[in-house]
């Protein structure tokens, strides 16, 4: 295995919860800083544009900026701009992120008059109603294309697990017998915009996440080492019931830099000892 240069991370569950910041996340995402590692938070987020997530964590004392923040909205105006140029498109998201879709024509999915060549599904939240939804479905049977920013199920809160694009997404798909083109996690494109951002072979870099499908695997298809955390949306039943095996199993993030030593052949760089077991082997 070559030596681990860069670490892309997921956001929510992994780092944070409700935008708190998960015990010991900060400091070991400054461990990580400090040993020269390059960092890419990778997010399914739509609810926040780039700027917008980069200021909150670095609120809460995360060494981040704008640069290092690769969102679905942003990989989703990428994939339109080169697939669909000119379209006019339809979004149904809960959030303002249109700063992070750039020559992407928005039109009012509600205005009958005019004709949508591709519906864009962000982040679930009120706004996924019946009437909106089944306007959406209108839009699909009369040959509009469909785009999802992910097809994630459900996310952590403070709440609990709440309900997110993927429980209706699947619904639309049957509805209107069409198949979404998915632009964040877990396309492939996505992780691939990850490593071109950082110059990094996927041979040398790592995938921190908590969505053992989404996250993990599908960075170990793109042959990047895949690590998950037993935080955020981590369940025992979804971990031994998914479709792979993670490369590596943590308590949470802040376990990261000591497995990142353990990999390197090196001893802590702190002689305090471990708050938490060392990883798990594969299940």
């Amino acid at each position: 295995m070559k030596r681990i240069r860069a670490v892309l991370i997921d956001i929510d569950g992994v780092l944070t919860v409700s935008w708190k910041a998960l015990p010991g996340a900060v400091a070991a995402m400054r461990r990580l800083r400090a040993a020269g590692l390059g960092l890419v938070l990778l997010t399914n987020n739509t609810s926040r544009t780039r700027a917008a997530i980069a200021a909150r964590l670095s609120e809460v004392g995360f060494p981040i900026d704008e640069q290092d923040v690769l969102t679905a909205p942003a990989a989703t105006a990428a994939y339109l701009r080169e697939h669909f140029p000119g379209a006019r498109c339809v979004l149904l998201n809960s959030g303002d992120v249109r700063d992070d879709l750039p020559g992407v024509t928005l039109v009012d999915e509600r205005n009958v008059d005019v004709a949508v060549d591709v519906v864009v599904l962000g982040g679930a939240g009120p706004e996924f109603g019946y009437q909106a939804l089944n306007r959406i479905f209108g839009h699909l049977q009369r040959g509009a294309r469909l785009v999802s920013m992910h097809r994630n199920l459900y996310w952590r809160t403070e709440g609990g697990l709440d309900l997110d694009t993927g429980a209706f997404l699947q619904g639309l798909e049957a509805a209107a017998r069409t198949q979404a083109e998915v632009t964040g996690k877990p396309a492939p494109a996505f992780f691939e915009s990850a490593l071109a951002h950082l110059g990094a072979d996927p041979a040398e870099t790592l995938m921190v996440g908590d969505d053992i499908e989404s996250d993990v695997l599908a960075a170990q298809r793109c042959g990047i080492t895949g690590v998950l955390v037993k935080t955020g949306k981590y369940a025992p039943e979804t971990h031994h019931g998914a479709s792979g095996t993670p490369d590596h199993v943590l308590e949470s993030f802040a376990d990261l830099p000591d497995l990142m030593a353990s990999l390197a052949g090196r001893p802590r760089a702190d002689a305090d000892p471990p708050r938490h077991p060392r990883p798990e082997p594969r299940p």
